[in-house]
């Protein structure tokens, strides 16, 4: 079998984004495809810890991210309603030990630098894969505009509803986990004279939440909860929530908390959804990245992690184990990430991450670049 070469990415989120960015850099003829007409500003806040920007400075833009980013020394962790700390973990404060910077951004500003990481001509959107078939040596894409496209190798990025995964697995609904999520972006200002922490989450028995600052100018701030639902109408990918509704779901908690919320203008909620560990990673010439193979709750802030950084050991894969045999490449992929991110997502869904005092060396002082491929 010829080396194969032309690498298909479908979904530019950020782990096919990063994908895209190193294999490009690795030498391969990458084209990233995405649904969306172009490029925005989605989302709202996102963390990386220093085992993603170690990654990120492979690609060029670990400074560009700092710039842009807040660099919290901490992580405080505090009880829901008289606001005692119950951790205190080590960030930016223990720089060295880690290797690289923690930051929280928002989304869409880290994702655009990412994206600008990666030849213009290498991006195509409007490009809704719809199926593919794989030949004896290449891979036929099919779009919903009626175009078609051939790849020696398709990577499958495109998240919890991956239609790729569908068509190697066959169709099945996510699972929703029983979690929902309310979400708001607030200008730094209108907490002047409060005593706002850059990186906290407070803690109650069944709920919790999130706040960080979105820049290193603090401008912008960010909170993110976690609450119990029954259940969450099929098809109904977010809500508009509102104050009140906050308001009642964290009544008692903290005056900052109540303060959170009194100036925020728009709040959504959100549905958290998951699935059981897939049986297969990849299928001759294709190969499954992020949540395409492993969702997971948003509670350790390791989801967009874990797709980067299943994106640089597929990219090490490829490289310094070649691509004429995709089998044994794409095993090694597996074999060297299942383990990692089944750890995470199990962590991560039961909530637990750095409520207590513990060290979390083996998440953030991680790197991806020293694991052996021979091991």
């Amino acid at each position: 079998m010829v080396e194969a070469r032309r690498i298909g990415i479908v979904g530019a989120g950020l782990g096919g984004t990063a994908a895209a960015g190193l294999l490009q850099r690795a030498g391969f003829e990458v084209t990233l495809y995405d649904q969306a007409p172009a490029f925005s500003r989605l989302g709202a806040g996102i963390q990386y810890g220093p085992n993603v920007m170690k990654i990120m400075r492979r690609l060029g833009i670990e400074q560009a991210i700092e710039d842009a980013s807040s660099h919290p020394e901490y992580w405080f962790s505090r009880k829901w309603d008289d606001g005692a700390y119950l951790s205190r973990i080590p960030l930016n404060a223990e720089h060295a030990r880690y290797g690289a910077t923690y930051i929280t951004i928002h989304r869409g500003d880290v994702h655009s630098i990412m994206i600008g990481a990666v030849p213009p001509d290498l991006v195509r959107f409007g490009k809704k894969l719809v199926d593919f078939q794989e030949r004896a040596n290449d891979v036929l894409l099919s779009f919903e505009d009626g175009t078609t496209d051939v790849v020696d190798v398709l990577v499958g990025a495109d998240g919890i509803n991956s239609r790729v995964r569908e068509k190697l697995l066959g169709p099945e609904a996510p699972l929703f986990t029983g979690w929902v999520a309310h979400r708001g972006v607030l200008p730094m200002a209108r907490l002047s004279g409060l005593e706002v922490e850059p990186c906290v989450k407070w803690w109650s028995a069944d709920r919790h939440m999130m706040a960080y600052a979105l820049d290193g100018t603090r401008e912008e701030f960010y909170f993110v909860t976690g609450e119990p639902a029954e259940s969450w109408p099929a098809g109904v990918p977010w809500v508009p929530s509102t104050r009140e509704a906050m308001r009642e779901s964290f009544k008692g908690y903290h005056e900052l908390v109540q303060a959170y919320i009194d100036v925020a203008d728009t709040i959504t909620k959100w549905p958290l959804y998951t699935r059981n560990p897939l049986p297969l990673w990849h299928a001759g010439r294709v190969v499954l990245l992020g949540d395409a193979c492993h969702p997971m709750k948003p509670h350790m802030a390791q989801g967009a992690a874990m797709a980067i950084e299943d994106a640089a050991m597929l990219t090490r894969c490829m490289t310094e184990l070649g691509t004429r045999d995709l089998s044994r490449t794409f095993e090694a992929y597996r074999a060297h990430r299942i383990e990692r991110a089944s750890r995470v997502q199990q962590v991560s869904n039961a909530n637990t991450w750095l409520r207590n005092q513990e060290d979390p060396y083996w998440v953030y002082g991680y790197d991806i670049y020293d694991v052996d491929l021979t091991a």
